[in-house]
């Protein structure tokens, strides 16, 4: 979109300035239209369905290593924390996801359930069939509405 031009001070409004900013206006105005694939419907337990242009939703991605070993010998889970950063303004929607990191030429069953969401954090526990010394990485997507 085209920027319009300042007026110098004292300037006289003419016809063609006028038409400018109205073609501006008009413009602007066609690229916020209030169609409804440019909303996203947010619904959690704590805050109810909440409803926002797709622009003004914040999505976090990001992951947290789990370490067996870390959790001590011949246990079969271990728990992990993710920070939101910024934080949202109610409690997001939240999706985690094992991902093998390191285990080759084994099977590995695992489990992950997410223990609880706030607006600033993400806590859960990795479960694994049998024991031993497992690395993985937990992939996290939240969204939400930011604060």
């Amino acid at each position: 979109m085209a920027k319009i031009p300042l007026p110098e001070r004292g300037q006289p409004l003419d016809v063609e300035y006028l038409y400018q900013i109205a073609t501006a206006i008009n413009s602007l105005a066609n690229q916020v239209t209030s169609a409804t694939n440019k909303y996203t419907t947010i619904n959690t337990p704590s805050s109810g369905p909440k409803v926002v242009k797709t622009g003004d939703a914040r999505i976090v991605g990001g992951y947290v290593s789990v370490d067996t070993t870390a959790a001590g010998a011949g246990a079969n889970s271990a728990s992990f924390t993710f920070s939101l950063g910024e934080g949202f303004k109610y409690s997001p929607v939240v999706t985690a996801t094992p991902i093998n990191r390191g285990a080759v030429g084994i099977q590995i069953d695992v489990s992950v359930v997410i223990n609880s969401v706030t607006t600033q954090s993400v806590t859960g526990q990795v479960y694994f069939v049998g024991s031993g010394n497992f690395s993985m990485d937990v992939n996290i997507i939240a969204i939400g509405i930011p604060v």
